[in-house]
C-alpha cells in the first residue's frame, strides 16, 4: 500500500478530508522519526513497538570475489508486532 493508498483508506474510515488526514500521517511519520532518532521507543497497544538496535562492526564476504570486508557497525529501526496485529492477521 503506498502513502496516497493509506491516506485515501483513512479518510475514508475516519470520515475525514483527505488533507487533514495527510497531514495527521505526516506529522507521526515525522514525530515518530525524531523520537526514534533521540533513541525512544515508540508503543502503539494493540499494534507494536519500533525501537532502535544498534548493529556492531562484522566481517562479511563479497559473493562474487570471495572477498572477506568488514561492514561498519550501525543502528537500525526493529518492528515487534502487538498481540492484537497478531491475532488479527492469524
Amino acid at each position: 500500500m503506498k502513502k496516497s493508498e493509506l491516506v485515501d483508506a483513512m479518510a475514508q474510515k475516519a470520515n475525514l478530508s483527505k488533507a487533514d488526514v495527510k497531514k495527521a500521517l505526516d506529522a507521526f511519520v515525522s514525530v515518530a522519526t525524531g523520537a526514534l532518532k533521540g533513541g525512544d521507543c515508540i508503543g502503539i497497544v494493540g499494534f507494536g513497538t519500533f525501537d532502535v538496535m544498534e548493529r556492531g562492526e562484522r566481517n562479511v564476504r563479497n559473493p562474487r570475489s570471495g572477498q572477506v570486508m568488514k561492514c561498519a557497525a550501525k543502528k537500525y529501526v526493529k518492528f515487534k508486532p502487538g498481540v492484537g496485529l497478531k491475532n488479527t492477521i492469524n
